[in-house]
């Protein structure tokens, strides 16, 4: 589907054709101040219901005496990012914002809604983000409709994070997970794992979609036909206790887990407390390696193996991005992917030896013979 043509930004001349005034009349109703005092009040109500019915906010790169920029890049998140237990997530991505427009020679303007109730970019139908030159867009929880909008209006702005919009293109910065996934799944199929579990999260995100399609391409890499039972959403991250973990290695026969992680503490916490326990122990009974960082990790806490984020590196490409959009208004939207890293940890190891649950082996077939004594394979 072809995307929607772009809507031009509304003008002055705009407004003053719909409130049938003279753009002189326009300019100082926007203006303000004591000499917007001396226009009729049904006049500049006029102006103001034109300006409001047209999208207009005033653009303050327009008036720079700079090359038409004011130098001002926004960074905008769709969800409170500090104080907050995400801000150990976040925080690499928005020191990386920063320091890279620092650099850029750029001031940067942090837009936020905390405390009004509900973040919008768009505030009476007016873009809030247009008193930045360009703005750079972060966050879990989007809004679609006003990444649509955004994009309608042809504001320069660069998502960090895949997000795909119906019948739009826009410009982001991405991490790798599809192919961190499946080089994950590489590595347990080189120890000798089969029966991988994959635990996606609830929500269907293009970063959550990224992580099964890795999985996906991991498994047929190694001629592993996927089994659609050992791929289960993980709705609480306290779900997994040590009964479910359990569960999974008796009666489904799984040797290792996949796990995508929260970006709070719930998963690590709850991972935490299940080794603790004593019951199951990573890697002697289980591999578990999580796609993707932990909100904080220091080194007294347990180095899960996983795949980590570029998120500095991310942050800092999409200002960059941002600022060649600047310079090429009228180029096309852009994508940049970004690899991930590997992170060896301890939870990972070769497939355990030990008896198998009752009537099962690890290829989750029934044998003929008795199932007592029988181990694992490597």
């Amino acid at each position: 589907m072809a995307p929607p043509p772009r809507q031009r930004r509304a003008t002055q001349v705009d407004i003053a054709k719909r409130a049938d005034v003279s753009q002189a009349t326009v300019s100082l109703v926007l203006s303000g101040g004591a000499v917007s005092d001396q226009i009729a009040e049904s006049t500049r109500q006029a102006v103001l219901a034109a300006a409001a019915e047209l999208g207009y906010s005033a653009n303050v790169a327009a008036r720079s005496l700079r090359g038409g920029r004011n130098y001002l890049l926004g960074l905008y998140t769709f969800e409170p990012v500090f104080p907050t237990d995400q801000r150990d997530f976040y925080f690499p991505f928005l020191m990386g914002v920063e320091e890279e427009t620092a650099r850029q020679g750029y001031d940067l303007l942090l837009f936020t809604s905390v405390g009004s109730g509900k973040q919008a970019i768009y505030t009476g139908g007016v873009n809030r983000l247009k008193l930045a030159d360009g703005c750079v867009l972060l966050g879990r929880h989007v809004r679609r409709e006003e990444l649509a909008e955004l994009v309608l209006e042809d504001f320069p702005f660069v998502f960090i994070g895949r997000r795909e919009l119906d019948g739009a293109e826009l410009s982001y910065v991405g991490a790798d997970y599809v192919t961190a996934t499946s080089d994950l799944v590489a590595e347990l199929v080189r120890l000798g794992h089969e029966r991988i579990l994959y635990l996606r999260a609830a929500e269907d995100t293009e970063p959550t979609r990224d992580r099964e399609k890795g999985y996906r391409q991991g498994l047929a890499a190694a001629g592993i036909a996927v089994d659609e039972s050992l791929i289960r959403e993980l709705a609480d991250p306290t779900d997994l206790s040590p009964e479910s973990v359990e569960q999974w290695t008796g009666t489904a026969g799984v040797t290792a887990i996949l796990v995508e992680p929260s970006e709070d503490n719930r998963l690590t916490t709850a991972l935490d407390a299940t080794s603790a326990a004593g019951r199951v122990r990573f890697p002697g009974d289980c591999s578990i390696a999580l796609l993707g960082d932990p909100p904080s990790w220091t080194p007294e806490l347990r180095n899960w193996t996983r795949f980590s984020l570029p998120r500095a590196e991310m942050a800092r490409t999409a200002v960059q991005l941002l600022i060649d959009l600047l310079d090429a208004p009228l180029g096309a939207p852009r994508q940049v992917t970004v690899p991930c890293s590997f992170v060896p940890g301890d939870s990972i190891g070769p497939v355990p030896d030990g008896p198998v649950p009752d009537g099962t082996v690890p290829d989750g077939t029934v044998p003929d013979g008795p199932a007592p004594g029988r181990t694992r394979s490597r």
